[in-house]
């Protein structure tokens, strides 16, 4: 892991001048429509948003991409909530808790609470959707959320009993951020397929129209209960429209068509800030980048399973140089897979330099002095793509993109037909390791390197009461996949949002959209 003297070069942004000349004509044609079409929202009370990738699913439970995070957040509510800011725990359809035991919580619940349809809010609820969530044949998406989870039992209407299987420290948190509450008897009636056609919530925004792969329509909840953590809405409406291209996201957003977009690329941001009618704000976030690498046997890159490939791989990327001229200011270089703010996170593990002559000899010592043909997936931050396979071709690695939305990334993954993958991770909003690293590397459905000694301390760390003993086999779990090169810790992602200078919006270290919490100038 030698340190390289080589004054590494920014990547080549010639192939970014197309997006710079859209962007200069979408300007102009702001400027020629003049700002009045910017307050057609404030006007009609509508937030319109424009995201790039599309929910497999809006249920919470069989859906992982951002998007998705986000409507769920805003149409359901949870048991507990952590406020974003204090990182305190307050009660929300629980209206308090107890820790019994190690492997025990009891919560008394929320009275007078009443689902979108109508559906009132009681123990049955709470019953009902965690043992059918929990249970691994109904195949959750987001299965390492409710894994922990043993049995629920109604005590009386309004009081639970959770038991998880082993100790479980982090319950807490995942009770406060992704394990969402659905009414009883419609989800027994309907299912996750019903749920996901006609969503029912007790948040703060109901769904009122649906429109897979195009559009979802959200409507504030005026019977939202008064003593929710989350505030109560006040913008009106929100139409949220999937639109994978980004020069049209782009257009709509100068042109006042839409008023809010998010992750957008740096280069692009820095010129919407000249803008008199938008306003950019950019953000830290939770989300780390990594590229997974397939070592498993029928891996399409056996190459992958030689260590001193994988290693050659790492060495031949320029991190610090992505980072500074791609990637943007709040984002910081990765040494380890996690998000250094998640409890049980460490990045003191052994870290790689960019050093190309090293990566050349290492993969000479593999047997590929001239290097070899190997495709990457990604689904998002396509320029930093573009940049990584520039840095690998440099070096003789000839890799070539393949583009896809992320639930078709994510099942060539999960069936063993990705070999090298570009990949992001927010660990759906949990502030906790167990929510990061176990998800690739804990022999679950994205573990593609499978090494049970990882699994192991990943499994001690996750179940340990005492934080110093968790703490220490989390490190010791990272520090193995970090000395193997199992992956390509890259950097934390920070998001990029524009908006309408018409609405009031604060960005959170979570990348969550709060649109309960927005509201117009």
């Amino acid at each position: 892991m030698a340190d390289s003297n080589v004054t590494p070069a920014a990547p080549p942004l010639s192939r970014f001048r197309p997006r710079l000349k859209f962007l200069a004509a979408a300007l102009l044609a702001c400027a020629a429509l003049g700002a009045g079409a910017a307050h057609a929202s404030k006007q009609d009370d509508t937030l319109r948003m424009a995201y790039d990738q599309a929910p497999e699913s809006v249920d919470p439970y069989y859906n992982n991409v951002r998007i998705g995070v986000i409507i769920a957040a805003n149409v359901w509510d949870t048991l507990l909530y952590r406020d974003p800011m204090t990182n305190e725990y307050k009660g929300q359809l629980a209206k308090s808790w107890k820790q019994v035991d190690d492997k025990t919580l009891e919560f008394e619940l929320r009275q007078g609470v009443k689902f979108h349809n109508g559906e009132e809010f009681d123990a049955d609820s709470v019953v009902y959707t965690l043992n059918f969530v929990a249970d691994p044949k109904n195949k959750a998406v987001t299965q390492q959320n409710v894994a922990w989870i043993d049995k629920v039992e109604k005590i009386d209407k309004y009081h639970v009993r959770l038991t998880t299987k082993e100790p479980f420290p982090a319950a807490k948190e995942y009770l406060a951020t992704t394990v969402a509450i659905h009414p009883a008897r419609y989800y027994k009636e309907v299912g996750p397929k019903g749920m996901n056609a006609k969503p029912v919530g007790t948040g703060p925004y109901k769904v009122t129209d649906y429109q897979p792969g195009k559009s979802i329509t959200l409507e504030k909840n005026a019977d939202y209960f008064k003593d929710s953590p989350k505030a109560q809405p006040r913008i009106g409406k929100v139409v949220i429209r999937f639109i994978p291209d980004r020069q049209t996201q782009m257009a709509e957003v100068i042109s006042g068509g839409e008023d809010f977009i998010m992750s957008v690329p740096k280069d692009q941001a820095e010129q919407l800030k000249t803008l008199p009618t938008l306003q950019v704000v950019s953000g830290e976030t939770m989300r780390i980048v990594f590229m997974q690498m397939n070592i498993q046997d029928g891996s399409p890159a056996p190459q992958l399973k030689d260590e001193r490939v994988r290693k050659a791989i790492i060495h031949a990327i320029d991190r610090e140089s992505i980072l500074k001229n791609i990637v943007g200011e709040g984002g910081a270089i990765l040494n380890a897979i996690c998000t250094p703010s998640q409890v049980g996170c460490t990045q003191d593990v052994p870290a790689y330099k960019y050093d190309p002559a090293l990566s050349k000899k290492l993969l000479a010592e593999a047997g590929y002095p001239n290097g070899f043909d190997i495709d990457i997936l990604a689904y998002r931050e396509r320029n930093q793509t573009e940049a990584l396979i520039n840095y690998l071709q440099a070096v003789g690695i000839r890799a070539k993109l393949n583009f896809l939305q992320y639930a078709a990334m994510r099942d060539m993954v999960r069936g063993g037909k990705a070999a090298l993958t570009h990949q992001t991770w927010a660990s759906n909003l949990v502030n906790d390791a167990s929510a990061s690293t176990p998800v690739y590397f804990g022999f679950g459905n994205d573990d593609i390197t499978r090494d049970p000694q990882v699994r192991d301390l990943l499994r001690k760390a996750d179940t340990t009461i005492d934080s110093a003993r968790r703490n220490a086999a989390y490190k010791e779990a990272l520090t193995r996949i970090a000395e193997k090169a199992y992956a390509v810790p890259l950097w934390t992602l920070p998001v990029y949002y524009v908006a309408s200078k018409e609405v009031n919006f604060k960005p959170y270290p979570d990348e969550l959209v709060r649109f309960w919490d927005m509201s117009w100038k």
